[in-house]
């Protein structure tokens, strides 16, 4: 018998509150969330459509760590630290298997940062998952990608294009480092912890969600500034490089998307507060738009990203 509706929230997605900030979760009209003086509440949301965002074929463990990833990289781009979600469930059928897969790899990310699940809703259609996701950032300290300076050197975080790889090894392409660059691809991590400690350092931030190009460029369109990259210090995999080796596609680093790595934007004097890791790769300049130094030769890099509806 297929379960319904409440029984299906009931046995695959109640669970225990982990955080004093929920003061009523799962189970009643309206979730309560008590917001601790001195703090805002960053809030985004992220939806998965099946054949527009993921493939038929995807675990469910997958899917349900990557839903959640994708949200929380948005809330790590503002600083802000995560505590509660809520999820939307639109399913064409009520599958109990791949409903536990897919709360295990939910709950798998969510326990690591001590997430609550306080709500949401399901409903039957085509698969379409959304997350809610809700964090706390000190009052005034959120990382914004207005607010990037002339001068300010740009850094990243991670590795650049192996999401990307990832994707055009699910299109057909063989080549060196796949099961990484399925991982990289199916399962992001979101880089909390680096959001964290870039608050009080970094001046304007954004996911790299769409491609480093286009997430960079709402940097640059938001704070009235211009930019340039030096290809030559983007940190790219061995397998992506094999990858350009092989079929000379330069650019798909800059373009792909899925890689979910913070871009940000820090002043010279900030610079030698970051710890380890970070990789600096160009520096904001008055002139607007953005310049791509590549093989000693400067060019005006043009590019958009994934849009939907084009």
């Amino acid at each position: 018998m297929a379960l319904a509706e409440f029984d299906l929230i009931k046995q695959f997605f109640t669970r225990a509150a982990q955080r004093e900030t929920t003061a009523l979760s799962v189970g009643d009209d309206c979730a309560l969330l008590n917001i601790p003086e001195g703090y805002e509440l960053a809030i985004t949301t992220d939806t998965m459509v099946e054949g527009v965002h993921f493939f038929a074929d995807v675990e469910p463990e997958q899917l349900g760590y990557k839903l959640l990833a994708v949200n929380l990289s948005d809330l790590a781009s503002m600083g802000a630290e995560p505590i509660a979600i809520s999820l939307a469930l639109t399913m064409p059928s009520v599958d109990s298997n791949w409903l536990q897969g897919f709360a295990k790899g939910l709950f798998s990310l969510a326990d690591k940062y001590r997430v609550d699940l306080i709500g949401g809703d399901t409903t039957s259609g085509a698969l379409t998952l959304s997350i809610q996701a809700m964090g706390l950032v000190p009052k005034g300290q959120a990382l914004k990608r207005s607010a990037a300076k002339v001068g300010d050197l740009i850094y990243m975080t991670g590795y650049l294009g192996d999401a990307g790889l990832g994707l055009k090894i699910k299109q057909g392409y063989q080549g060196k480092g796949i099961e990484n660059a399925l991982k990289r691809f199916n399962m992001p991590e979101p880089r909390i912890e680096n959001g964290l400690e870039l608050r009080p350092i970094a001046n304007g931030c954004i996911d790299i969600s769409d491609g480093l190009a286009a997430d960079l460029g709402h940097i640059l369109e938001e704070s009235a500034v211009g930019a340039s990259l030096d290809y030559a210090c983007l940190p790219l995999s061995e397998s992506v490089i094999d990858y350009i080796k092989k079929t000379g596609d330069w650019q798909m680093p800059l373009l792909a998307g899925d890689d979910y790595e913070l871009c940000f934007t820090v002043s010279p004097s900030r610079a030698r507060k970051l710890s380890d890791g970070y990789r600096c790769v160009g520096v904001i300049e008055q002139k607007m738009g953005l310049r791509l130094v590549r093989e000693g030769i400067s060019t005006v890099f043009q590019v958009n990203g994934f849009e939907h509806f084009r």
